[in-house]
């Protein structure tokens, strides 16, 4: 959905308060330089970046570029969408009662760089100007804990030097990693942002070097969109059969712009196969579904519509209203307008908690 909504039709809804758990600031690297050592700023100027994907894959899909934004989102004095934040506030912030906006940086972060080293140095610096550059200036901007994630103690560093900063929202991971995010090598970085009492979420996308899919790259971006959801499933179902729920039970994990239509499917087939098979999972004391509803948070965009009305909210209330996060992804394509997002159907309270108060709730804001 690409709607903007005129002023007075906006205006008329302000006694609502939204918060946004998915926008997109855009940086360049010149923003990050004041924050990189000259060490990592010489390697940058030299060797540029080199991420996973760029290696065994070639271009990354348009979603990561300009062209992928809204084409009314190029700033009228120059740059890129979302990287002016008088107009980002023109267009989006003020135009809508946002009372809060958590900044998921996609580029540049360092994340999933083949040096990770340079990774660390990138994540830091990203931190830094979301709060020099966006969070000083608008503070309903809440900032991301950008982590190299595939190192596991340097995250856990920069996850603590973030803790008790009420300005970082969650602890930021893409959803392709280089392995199934269960795998334990990924558990320090749980057990800090527990210890930080921060969420993790888990944005789509990645550069691990691998696809979406279980066996190739695809040959179209609507396939890659549309894979987004294979590869949350695997890991959702890593995360359970692997028992990071279990030895870390105050972990909350939300799932961005990974839709959330096929949860309760994968749910009810996880719940079948443990029946059957439980006894090579021990360690689990529960059924796959009750780990799924009780650690696990969605963003209301893309959001899978059927045919039928009703049967969107039945899949919205088997997840759990009270988990479902208003995310509108500005300023990219598929950006949703706050008013036209959520079915008509739920009760004033159910939209204003979708809208608001869930995420308030999960994030512990004011």
């Amino acid at each position: 959905m690409n709607i903007e909504l005129r002023q007075p039709d906006v205006s008329q809804k302000t006694r609502l308060k939204i918060t946004d758990v998915d926008i997109h600031p855009k940086s360049v690297m010149e923003d990050l330089r004041p924050y990189l050592a000259k060490r990592w700023w010489d390697h940058y100027a030299t060797f540029g970046a080199r991420t996973r994907q760029g290696f065994l894959k070639g271009f990354p899909y348009p979603k990561s570029q300009p062209i992928a934004s809204r084409r009314d989102s190029w700033p009228p004095g120059g740059g890129l969408p979302g990287s002016d934040l008088n107009f980002m506030k023109q267009q989006y912030l003020d135009l809508y009662p946002i009372e809060y906006a958590i900044m998921n940086p996609l580029s540049p972060t360092g994340q999933g760089d083949q040096n990770d080293e340079f990774s660390t140095a990138m994540a830091f610096a990203a931190n830094e100007f979301q709060l020099e550059g966006w969070n000083k200036r608008d503070p309903r901007l809440l900032a991301s804990v950008i982590v190299p994630f595939e190192d596991a103690q340097a995250s856990v560093t920069e996850i603590r030097r973030r803790a008790g900063d009420r300005r970082f929202a969650h602890v930021l991971l893409k959803s392709r990693t280089c392995e199934a995010m269960g795998k334990k090598r990924y558990w320090p970085i749980y057990e800090a942002a527990v210890e930080a009492g921060l969420p993790v979420g888990v944005h789509v996308f990645g550069t691990s070097g691998r696809p979406a899919s279980n066996t190739g790259w695809p040959s179209f971006y609507i396939e890659e969109m549309t894979e987004h959801s294979n590869a949350c499933q695997a890991q959702v179902t890593s995360l359970i059969m692997e028992g990071v729920f279990e030895r870390y039970r105050d972990l909350k994990v939300v799932l961005i712009e990974s839709g959330f239509g096929w949860l309760p499917a994968l749910g009810w087939r996880l719940d079948k196969y443990w029946k059957r098979m439980r006894d090579e999972v021990p360690h689990l004391r529960r059924a796959p579904s009750d780990y799924i509803r009780e650690h696990i948070w969605v963003t209301t965009q893309p959001m899978e519509e059927g045919e039928r009305p009703e049967h969107l909210i039945d899949t919205m209330s088997w997840i759990g209203l009270d988990r479902i996060l208003f995310s509108s992804d500005y300023p990219h394509w598929d950006f949703d307008d706050p008013f036209m997002a959520l079915p008509p159907s739920l009760t004033d309270a159910q939209r204003r908690n979708i809208y608001a108060g869930n995420a308030k709730a999960l994030y512990r804001l004011g």
